[in-house]
């Protein structure tokens, strides 16, 4: 991991420390990054290479927890705050980025995150996991969504569950302490009210040396992603996720970002995770 500058960390923290209501009207901008680059034909601001790699500190100062002074009715917010059931009522069989995205996810997750034997968790999952059919023999893969027909239909799952982790801040998820080799949750970070929440229980179902793998993207639901993440850019996301991990309670270690995007002259594509 290259080491951030200290101006660039004192830049992210400061910037989580002091959002306000104005985060929910700048949804439709982002913040600019450093070193970035702006895609000529999205006008997307997209960083540089190596940016999201330095967005995690190598040392975590506990005194620096921006969750600390955040407003939870404005930074984790929606434009759309109906109940999550009639949002996700109806399944969607599509997937939310493009196919070289989904590629790139499907390489991560088959070839480098699972191993054979593992017990695996989706968490907030659908009718896909992006686990490549025959590749891997997965002792048990559990998936946690909000829709019934959509996990039914995802022929990676050994299990199923519908829950609506938004319900309830003190959330439980409905497995024992220890249950899994790995944890990943994908494309849906940005959509959940209570993170920290969340990131602890995913502490406790996971066995000891576990991993937890969160890969994201760019496109979202604006109406349904949560203040503190449309009011931001890529290389703050990254840094929002790993603070959430670190600073969650569930004892997470050894946290990294990584750019998965390939890069055609100053473009970039693909997720982050």
């Amino acid at each position: 991991i290259t080491t951030p500058t200290t101006n660039n960390l004192q830049q992210r923290r400061q910037f989580l420390s002091s959002i306000s209501t104005s985060i929910i009207v700048q949804s439709l901008a982002t913040q600019p990054a450093n070193a970035a680059i702006r895609d000529p034909k999205t006008g997307i601001l997209l960083p540089s290479v190596g940016e999201i790699e330095s967005s995690i500190p190598q040392t975590w100062d506990e005194d620096d927890n921006p969750f600390a002074s955040l407003s939870e009715s404005v930074s984790f917010s929606r434009l759309d705050a109906s109940d999550d059931k009639i949002f996700y009522a109806e399944p969607r069989f599509v997937e939310h980025v493009d196919q070289q995205a989904v590629d790139s996810i499907t390489s991560y997750v088959s070839d480098r995150l699972l191993q054979n034997g593992d017990s695996v968790l989706d968490l907030c999952s659908s009718w896909t996991s992006h686990i490549t059919p025959g590749k891997l023999e997965l002792k048990r893969v559990a998936g946690l969504g909000m829709n019934a027909k959509e996990l039914e239909a995802n022929k990676a799952l050994t299990e199923w569950a519908v829950q609506d982790l938004n319900e309830n801040k003190n959330v439980k998820l409905p497995y024992e302490n220890d249950s899994f080799d790995v944890v990943m949750c994908q494309l849906s970070i940005d959509y959940l009210i209570h993170p920290l929440e969340v990131m602890k229980e995913v502490a406790r179902v996971l066995k000891p040396g576990g991993k937890v793998a969160i890969l994201i993207s760019n496109r979202l639901f604006l109406t349904k992603a949560v203040g503190l993440w449309t009011g931001s850019d890529d290389i703050e996301h990254a840094y929002t996720v790993g603070s959430y991990l670190h600073y969650c309670g569930g004892g997470f270690g050894d946290i990294k970002a990584e750019d998965l995007s390939t890069r055609k002259k100053s473009g970039k594509e693909r997720m982050i995770v």
